[in-house]
């Protein structure tokens, strides 16, 4: 609605918003169209209103929403994110490990590698393979060695000295196997399990490095995040 009159020319027609060309009135006069500002006069406010454009502040007040939420959001995202990561951890290590006891199963010992089983090429969630230790078969290849370092050197000191060597040897599986805050193994047979986000890992559960591990404990009794254990 105008809030006054329409202009109206000598053929007796309205100007409709400002905007109507006439050729048709009997003096041949071409109308002009109205000027932006008169245009912008006839309008009634609820025209003006739907028509408005928005304000700086307006706009400042919707990024710093968009900003609020964002910050909000983001830190929810990576916690879900990092949470299916462990999940899938979780079950990546409980199907090797279901591999390794049908291999144990048919074969009467533990596989030497993950190659045994097919499984050497599978990745963590973080891109990284999983690290598994038999404790057997790498306690007896570090045994044989030392025994071979001992005798070796038996020729000239004694062959008691040489077999002492070779029990030196097998002393290195303890120290890599995962243990918890007491230094115990967590497991008897053999370690499996996923360095984590940090990719980092030492064989105490407590240090700081390897919080994030997703490890297999309690021979299978516990699969997990080794700060949960």
């Amino acid at each position: 609605m105008y809030t006054q009159d329409p202009p109206q020319c000598a053929c007796g027609r309205s100007e409709v918003r400002g905007i109507s060309v006439h050729t048709h009135c009997s003096d041949k006069r071409i109308h002009a169209r109205l000027s932006l500002r008169q245009w912008s006069q006839n309008r009634s406010p609820g025209e003006k209103a739907c028509c408005r454009g928005f304000t700086l502040i307006e706009l400042l007040i919707v990024i710093a929403m968009i900003f609020t939420l964002v910050a909000i959001g983001f830190p929810i995202y990576v916690t879900a994110l990092e949470k299916a990561k462990v999940a899938r951890a979780i079950a990546d290590i409980r199907v090797i490990s279901t591999e390794i006891g049908t291999y144990q199963l048919f074969n009467k010992n533990l596989p030497l590698s993950l190659a045994d089983v097919e499984k050497e090429n599978v990745l963590d969630p973080y891109g990284r393979p999983y690290v598994y230790l038999n404790f057997t078969a790498a306690a007896q290849g570090q045994g044989g060695q030392g025994q071979g370092q001992g005798q070796g050197q038996g020729q000239g000191q004694g062959q008691g000295q040489g077999q002492g060597g070779g029990g030196g040897g097998g002393g290195g599986i303890a120290g890599q196997a995962r243990k918890d805050r007491f230094l115990v193994p967590i497991n008897s047979d053999y370690d499996l399990y996923s360095k984590g986000q940090d990719g980092d890992s030492v064989a105490a559960l407590t240090a700081a490095k390897s919080r994030d591990d997703i490890i297999r404990a309690n021979d299978g009794g516990f699969i997990g995040l080794a700060s949960g254990y």
